[in-house]
């Protein structure tokens, strides 16, 4: 099964600064494809790649790209922009295998914001993080990690691992030397005894 996502591309020749620049200015996006195999140095078209990202989805999902008679199972793994213009400069896939787990960024969503305990007590609520790196097998890779807050009182916070992730799924922060990271709290909206973090 391959990714709902589709990124048609070719093969390109030519890989200086210079042929890139001539690229970009014909609406082409350059791109290379590593991993699980040889490198492979591509070309996309400019105007689909703005579409394709229009869809947060694009930046967790299994990807696929057509290349003339091939078409490969994908993550997108950098992505560079003009940082002054709307262009996309560059972009890096890794090609993903069935039988071995990935690690990949995947956005949060915060729930029961407006209806969680500390926000009804007149509370503010902070995000402390955006995405959260996880490990799993490409097929269990989630579009997004939703944070729920409903419960959450003022003072109080959501750490890493209070999160809840889909079986076969691991937060990689919780598995190596970094701490059980604050993501979210609910503070008092003006000063008082309640630190973030009391229970």
């Amino acid at each position: 099964m391959v990714g709902s996502f589709i990124f048609d591309a070719e093969l390109r020749d030519n890989t200086g600064k210079g042929d890139a620049r001539r690229l970009r200015r014909a609406g082409k996006v350059p791109a290379i494809l590593y991993g699980g195999g040889e490198p492979l140095a591509l070309l996309l078209d400019h105007n689909q790649v703005v579409k394709r990202l229009e869809n947060e989805a694009v930046y967790s999902h299994i990807l696929s790209i057509r290349f003339g008679e091939q078409e490969e199972r994908v993550v997108l793994k950098d992505l560079q922009r003009h940082p002054a213009r709307p262009i996309i400069m560059h972009m890096d896939f890794q090609r993903v295998n069935a039988l071995e787990k990935i690690r990949m960024h995947v956005p949060l969503h915060f729930i029961h914001q407006e209806t969680s305990i500390g926000v009804k007590k007149g509370g503010l609520v902070t995000h402390n993080m955006v995405d959260i790196e996880v490990v799993c097998l490409p097929d269990l890779l989630p579009e997004y990690i939703e944070v729920d807050l409903a419960g959450v009182d003022l003072g109080q916070v959501v750490r890493l691992s209070d999160l809840k992730v889909p079986e076969g799924v691991e937060i990689f922060a919780l598995h190596g030397v970094e701490h059980d990271a604050i993501v979210a709290a609910i503070q008092p909206n003006r000063p008082t005894d309640i630190e973030p973090g009391a229970e």
